[in-house]
């Protein structure tokens, strides 16, 4: 099999991936070659995309940086709480995490403690169908609770609205996150009004 047919089977959904290239044992001329002769283009660091694959926009920022977590009103979106799209990408990244790049992109980055950040991560599809990084619904909404000024009234309501409808909130992680992010009294509030 030659170094082009091995980079096609690394294909996936029309990205292929530096690092999987790499790994594959494949040097990074012979991808830059395949990319050229194919019509790919760099949409990130280590990502490129083919010309008939329409990009997603959330897969390509995972896949560049992979310590990044969806979160605030993006995952509030993936998770299908609030009925708009964000205005803008939020993530979180490690404390030791530059993050200037991703805010050079327009993108909110909050860097958490060590003891927070990956806590109640998950992985969710978007639109497209990829997976990527997020925290969980029940981190998602205590983490919204928590920052709640920096959030619109509409946003903030019809997200905790949605979050107590569904049937599948595990209410002792909410609990667990809440206590860790010093807001268990406000999200039992919640708790006592809602259910």
């Amino acid at each position: 099999m030659s170094k082009f047919e091995l980079i096609e089977k690394l294909n996936k959904d029309g990205y292929i991936f530096t690092s999987d290239v790499v790994a594959a044992g494949i040097s990074k001329t012979w991808l830059a070659q395949y990319v050229k002769d194919n019509g790919y283009e760099r949409v990130a660091q280590g990502v490129y995309i083919s010309p008939e694959t329409w990009p997603d926009e959330l897969f390509i920022l995972c896949r560049a940086y992979p310590k990044a977590i969806f979160s605030g009103e993006t995952a509030l979106y993936l998770h299908l709480l609030v009925d708009r799209e964000y205005s803008n990408i939020t993530v979180s990244v490690p404390a030791n995490f530059s993050g200037q790049r991703l805010r050079d992109k327009g993108i909110i980055v909050h860097k958490e403690r060590d003891s927070l950040y990956g806590l109640g991560k998950t992985q969710i599809e978007t639109n497209y169908g990829h997976d990527v990084s997020v925290y969980n619904m029940e981190r998602s909404i205590c983490d919204m609770v928590k920052n709640r000024k920096f959030y619109d009234v509409q946003t903030y309501q019809t997200a905790l609205k949605e979050f107590f409808r569904k049937e599948n909130v595990d209410y002792s992680k909410l609990l667990e996150y809440a206590t860790a992010l010093n807001i268990k009294q406000d999200i039992k509030k919640y708790l006592e009004v809602m259910i």
